[in-house]
């Protein structure tokens, strides 16, 4: 496998903010994710649930719902505001100001023609979707509490809104209240406190389902008005619900960390009266459950521990697969850590500021070494203006920083005096056509930065100690609109690679600044990629764990990886739940190429032969065992290491040593608050 002189980073205190809100798109397989800090995630179902796009967050811009209609999504906060998203280029399009204070809910009607926010004071508001925006057209009846459910019925002729102690029932077409339905405040010391309904669920055969404070879940019937059946699902508040598309299936979430799900099923086996039962109980989260939402085949929910936990229904699931195993989702499916590989250097981003960190030494020899000098924060970097940042990297010299927010890309140059000092200057003049940035990427020789901008372009910045000059822009010949998320260069300066999410990969010549190739469009997303720094090659990873190298002067995929689409890969590398991240390549031997994931780090031999299902896939141990003159015939091209956990960026550097940061899940659910106090067996 090779060894490395390791760097086992732990001192990135990354903190995954909340999830807010969920909303699930069945015609396009997306689920968008609101977090707390303001930032809105779309993730692809189909496609292994990879993070396809992140549209970063604003200072005070809290999200408390989300609604699709039809492929548009919108949002709705305490700011009074409701926003679109311009999901090409990953950016708010436009925010307008709903005048009712601030929205505690937004819904979309299946028809794609209106959306409805509840607000503060009262009043539910109507407002009509057109081809460029929306419209307000009118008020709901106004109550006299705020409104913080809303669901339509399927036919978009009535919305029951839930609030303090009563649901609502109101006719769209006369923007009256028809019913009027009084929610029990529940016994005891608590009928002294309002009851809130969280959330409401309107049914097509007008049975309308309210989780509440209480931790009740009711269904009403809005002909009469009244109570049907009554649900303790807690002793605590049921603060969201969802339902199945066809009706049959109801999930609600808790502030104890359950989902407690209900069937629409016969009591008595052959008769058709059927009703709503209490069926599964799932346990995967340590606080509050804000949002749930029923997919096709999974129940997929996120709350205060920031995690996004992928449940799979297994009587849904026709095939067992890795596609439909659990899965936790706790980092962002993006490297947030960028190395100067030259100088040692560490940039770390966080939602506000940027931190510069300069590696510890160490000396001796042993898996455990002493460390000489300790890592120092060199710099503290605080975003100016309320925009988070969307991207950063530290060039590989060391001397330039550049990171970019939704409205701005800002550059800094530092200088070194002596051996701990530098000077800090902000370029204050930056080409026009560097506005903002989706990626960000500098040459090997940081002569260069590339700028990932819209419509899969990428423009071209020389740098220099006078400062950054826009040189060209690269453009895609397919005419593709959607947002870059990878950059590549080649190690000669000669190559770029792109990718972006309509699964294209181009490839542009440096020298021309013309595009050279397109890489075959997979099925798949691409999640890292990398150039070969001797064969120029370039080796892809993808969202499903396949894997490809396409030879860039030959235009055409190599030898080897047509050998691993014709023999495939081992079902336990298949069977892995999270992305690759990060594609490197070890200098002093050609044929390693250097992965990882959340959970492991790979060294794929390309000069070993691949393994196939009969194959003993981690095969370490049982190849020190062996042999010397043995172990050539045992082993494979997979060489895993499991000692590190929770990785988020790996990265060779040019002393061949390897960075590992990690990011202990231990450590960010000791700076969570303190979940419900629940009394334990025997305490």
């Amino acid at each position: 496998m090779g060894e490395f002189k390791v760097h086992r980073v732990r001192f990135f205190d990354y903190m995954p903010s909340g999830i807010r809100a969920l909303a699930f798109n069945r015609d396009i397989e997306r689920i968008a994710v609101a977090r707390m800090d303001g930032s809105v995630e779309v993730f692809h179902c189909s496609d292994r649930f990879f993070q396809e796009k992140i549209i970063p967050g604003r200072e005070q811009c809290g999200i408390e719902g989300l609604s699709w209609v039809g492929e548009r999504l919108f949002s709705a906060g305490l700011n009074g505001g409701i926003t679109e998203y311009d999901l090409t280029n990953q950016k708010v399009k436009y925010t307008i100001d709903a005048y009712g204070g601030p929205i505690w809910t937004i819904a979309g009607n299946q028809q794609g023609t209106h959306l409805a926010v509840g607000c503060e004071d009262g009043t539910v508001k109507l407002f009509e979707v057109n081809e460029d925006k929306i419209q307000f057209e009118r008020n709901l009846d106004r109550q006299k509490s705020r409104i913080i459910s809303l669901s339509w019925h399927p036919s978009g002729s009535k919305i029951a809104a839930g609030m303090m102690d009563m649901i609502q029932i109101f006719n769209v077409e006369t923007g009256h209240s028809v019913h009027r339905l009084l929610a029990d405040r529940g016994v005891g010391t608590s009928r002294s406190k309002e009851c809130v309904v969280w959330s409401v669920v309107y049914l097509s055969d007008g049975t309308i389902i309210s989780g509440d404070s209480v931790g009740m879940v009711k269904l009403w019937d809005d002909q009469t008005g009244t109570l049907i059946k009554s649900h303790n699902v807690t002793k605590c508040d049921v603060l969201a619900l969802s339902v199945s598309q066809n009706e049959d299936s109801l999930v609600a979430g808790t502030s104890e960390g359950t989902v407690v799900q209900f069937q629409f099923i016969s009591m008595v086996l052959g008769k058709d009266d059927k009703e709503w039962v209490r069926t599964r109980t799932f346990k995967n989260h340590t606080h509050d459950i804000r949002a749930v939402a029923e997919i096709t085949t999974a129940v997929v929910s996120g709350g205060m521990d920031a995690q996004l936990v992928v449940r799979p229904l297994l009587d849904k699931v026709e095939v067992r697969s890795a596609a439909s195993a659990l899965r936790k989702i706790h980092f962002p499916h993006r490297r947030l850590v960028s190395c100067a590989r030259k100088s040692g250097l560490m940039l770390f981003q966080y939602p506000g500021h940027l931190e510069l960190w300069r590696l510890g030494e160490s000396e001796g020899k042993g898996s455990s070494l002493f460390v000489k000098r300790n890592p120092e924060k060199l710099l503290h970097l605080k975003v100016k203006g309320e925009d988070h940042i969307r991207c950063s990297a530290v060039s590989p010299c060391g001397e330039w920083i550049v990171y970019s927010t939704a409205s701005k890309l800002r550059e800094n140059t530092l200088h070194g005096l002596k051996h701990f000092l530098f000077l800090f200057f902000q370029i204050s003049k930056l080409p026009m056509v560097l506005s903002s940035a989706n990626q960000l990427c500098f040459s090997s020789d940081s002569s260069h930065l590339f700028s990932a901008s819209a419509q899969s372009s990428v423009h071209i910045a020389s740098l220099s100690q006078s400062g950054c000059k826009f040189v060209g822009t690269l453009k895609p010949k397919s005419g593709s609109h959607q947002a870059i998320h990878l950059l590549a260069a080649s190690e000669d300066g000669k190559w770029l690679a792109s990718a972006n999410s309509d699964h294209e990969v181009h490839i542009y010549n440096l020298q021309t600044r013309k595009a050279h190739c397109t890489v075959p469009v997979y099925s798949s997303a691409v999640t890292a990629m990398g150039i070969h720094p001797t064969t120029n090659c370039l080796f892809m990873m993808y969202a499903d764990q396949q894997m490809c190298e396409y030879s860039i002067e030959q235009k055409q995929y190599t030898d080897w990886s047509r050998t691993v689409q014709r023999k495939g890969l081992h079902r336990f590398w298949m069977e892995r739940d999270t992305p690759c991240l990060n594609v490197m390549f070890n200098p002093q031997n050609p044929s390693h190429v250097i992965l990882h994931d959340t959970y492991m780090l790979c060294i794929i031999d390309q000069s070993l032969p691949l393994p196939d299902d009969k194959t003993q896939f981690y095969n370490q141990l049982t190849l020190k065992s062996l042999p010397e003159e043995q172990r050539k015939s045992h082993s494979h091209a997979f060489k895993v290491c499991k000692t590190f956990k929770d990785i988020l960026c790996v990265e060779l550097m040019s002393d061949q040593s390897l960075v590992v940061v990690e990011r202990p899940l231990e450590d960010v659910a000791s700076q969570l608050p303190a979940p419900i106090k629940q009394k334990k067996f025997a305490t």
